[in-house]
């Protein structure tokens, strides 16, 4: 069979030679956060004496977490930064806990929770300065171990100066966005704490219900300090997040949001799956309506960028009550009738959305100069996530933020 492309590649390749002898040597580099491939025996991490350090600077900030007046950030794979935030215009770092593998976290009385690797963690936090390890329950978070080799494979955060524009980070690997992957490769008495709606870490009912990207994993966590593994339950691939509400679960992934009655805590069963385009879906819920975000890009696939508001009067049949357009949405949080969206690099948003039909008339600010990842209302602030470090926001009027303060990262990078 002739080729009759042949021609057509020597004169591009001409052209090519000609215009590049005409221009001047110019070279830019960009610099990306990505994170690379690290193996760990979990003995070696097992042996570690976990202690309280001093406070250390944020410098790559994940998940937000607060309970009572203390301020709990995470640094992915490394560690949770405590704060105090009695006066949320001034919050002080007090200290920080090295915990390998790190992500998520969950405060019950006076118990923190948090995933090392594989095994989930309990402290004791009472003394805020002299935290102590009370309990480890090993081998519950398997999604990365090698049970033939004793191995986690984990990744280190990484930072990538290259001359490429079009590399970017997708689900934690460095790639060029020009490329494409095959399918196959696609992977009340209680005392809580409050988390984001990235989390994936919640408490209800005297249990610790977690999530990874597809199963949930139910503890027992009635005696704080004695948390106990009870089961797990598949989900199927693409699970995010994780939201509680009353005595129900409402999990997002990336192609819809799970319904669980958790009546019986130590054993949730499934009402109903709300099914969405394929996106990133964080959720969070009142009463009668879920406010669901989907934005695409890197790991979110070619989604759409929007609001999603469901019907959930009828938990065994959510239906999609109007979607509203957004630019790249990431977390949410509602406090009565006003919802706050993190827009990502384009900023933060604030609606009243009493009127669900009607959100978009209702827009009350746009904090354009504000990226945002997640959030959390608190009682005493609004508080802000973003690639730059985390702020907090008097709300009392939300037509009107009034900005706190700010607790900058240490070196901020490109986010997308």
């Amino acid at each position: 069979m002739k080729s009759y492309y042949a021609p057509y590649s020597l004169l591009f390749l001409l052209s090519i030679l000609v215009f590049s002898s005409c221009q001047d040597d110019v070279t830019t580099s960009y610099t990306y956060r990505t994170m690379m491939p690290v193996y760990l025996e979990m003995s070696d991490v097992r042996a570690r004496i976990i202690t309280t350090e001093p406070a250390q600077p944020l410098d790559n900030p994940g998940k937000i977490y607060i309970y009572g007046d203390y301020l709990f950030i995470n640094e992915p794979t490394k560690g949770i930064h405590i704060l105090n935030n009695s006066n949320p215009a001034a919050p002080i770092n007090l200290s920080f806990i090295p915990i390998a593998g790190n992500v998520d976290m969950a405060v019950n009385g006076k118990i923190l929770y948090a995933d090392n690797y594989v095994d989930l963690l309990a402290f004791d936090i009472s003394t805020i300065s002299k935290i102590k390890l009370v309990k480890r329950v090993e081998d519950v978070f398997t999604h990365m171990y090698h049970h033939e080799t004793g191995e986690i494979i984990t990744f280190r955060d990484t930072v990538i100066t290259t001359e490429n524009p079009t590399w970017e980070t997708n689900g934690g690997w460095l790639m060029d966005s020009r490329m494409s992957f095959s399918s196959n490769f696609s992977a009340a008495a209680q005392s809580y704490g409050t988390g984001g709606s990235m989390a994936r870490f919640t408490l209800s009912n005297s249990h610790l219900y977690a999530v990874d990207e597809s199963t949930l994993r139910v503890f027992d966590v009635e005696t704080p300090a004695d948390p106990t593994f009870v089961k797990p339950i598949d989900l199927g691939w693409g699970i995010e997040t994780i939201f509680p509400f009353q005595d129900k679960l409402f999990i997002g992934s990336n192609n819809g949001m799970h319904i669980y009655d958790a009546s019986t805590p130590n054993s949730p069963t499934r009402m109903a799956v709300y099914e969405h385009v394929q996106a990133c879906d964080p959720v969070v819920v009142n009463a009668d309506f879920a406010f669901v975000t989907l934005r695409n890009g890197n790991a979110c696939w070619n989604g759409v960028n929007e609001l999603q508001v469901i019907d959930i009067k009828d938990l065994y049949q959510p239906k999609l009550k109007k979607a509203y357009s957004m630019l790249n949405p990431h977390g949410l949080g509602l406090a009565g009738d006003y919802l706050y969206i993190a827009e990502g690099t384009h900023g933060l948003k604030s609606f009243n959305v009493s009127d669900v039909m009607a959100i978009d008339q209702n827009q009350l600010e746009f904090l354009t100069s504000q990226k945002s990842v997640d959030l959390i209302p608190g009682p005493k602030s609004l508080i802000v996530i973003g690639p730059d470090g985390v702020c907090q926001f008097d709300y009392s009027n939300p037509s009107k933020l009034k900005k706190l303060s700010c607790i900058q990262v240490k070196n901020p990078v490109n986010f997308y």
